[in-house]
C-alpha cells in the first residue's frame, strides 16, 4: 500500500508518543519536502519515513484552493505517484483530495484502523489527549470515530 502523509497526522502521532502505530499499520509511510520540512526540523525522521519530492508541478487544480504548501505537496505527490490513501487531517485539504479522487483518512481515522488491527485497545483516551493538545476535530467526527470503536455509552 503507498500511503502518503500531510503534517498534521505525524505531528499528532509524534505528540501522542505513537508514531510506531503508523509504521506497523503502512510499514513506509512517504512525504513530500515541504512535510519533511515543516515537521523533522528539529528531530530525526524515522527510516520508514521516505521523502518523496515531487518530480513535477503542483497542478492548478490543487493551486488553485490556497491550502498550505504542505497540503499542496501532499495532495500533488499522491496524485503524481498513485498513492492508495493520503492522511491528512485538514478540512478543505480533504474535500480536494477527494473531489481529485484521492481516497483519505486522518488522525482520527488511522487510530480507528489501529484499534481494527488490535494495535491499541482503546481509541478514546488518544483522542481525549489529542483533543487537550490542541488538535481540532469537531464533535459530530469524534463521536462518529467513537461510535465505530464502539467505546459510546
Amino acid at each position: 500500500m503507498i500511503v502518503v502523509s500531510n503534517s498534521s497526522p505525524l505531528i499528532a502521532f509524534h505528540q501522542l508518543g505513537k508514531m510506531d502505530l503508523l509504521n506497523q499499520l503502512f510499514s513506509q509511510v512517504l512525504i513530500p519536502t515541504a512535510v519533511k520540512d515543516e515537521v523533522f526540523q528539529t528531530r530525526p525522521m524515522p527510516s520508514w519515513i521516505i521523502e518523496h519530492p515531487l518530480v513535477q508541478p503542483i497542478p492548478a487544480s490543487v493551486l488553485a484552493y490556497g491550502l498550505g504548501k504542505g497540503e499542496q505537496e501532499a495532495i500533488a505527490l499522491s496524485m503524481e505517484i498513485g498513492a492508495d490513501l493520503l492522511l491528512i487531517d485538514e478540512w478543505v485539504g480533504r474535500k480536494v483530495a477527494r473531489h481529485l479522487g484521492i481516497k483519505v483518512t486522518g488522525t482520527l481515522g488511522v487510530l480507528l484502523m489501529a484499534k481494527e488491527k488490535g494495535l491499541i485497545l482503546e481509541v478514546k483516551p488518544l483522542v481525549e489527549q489529542l483533543l487537550f493538545f490542541g488538535f481540532r476535530a469537531s464533535s459530530d467526527l469524534v463521536r462518529l470515530i467513537l461510535r465505530k470503536a464502539d467505546e459510546l455509552p
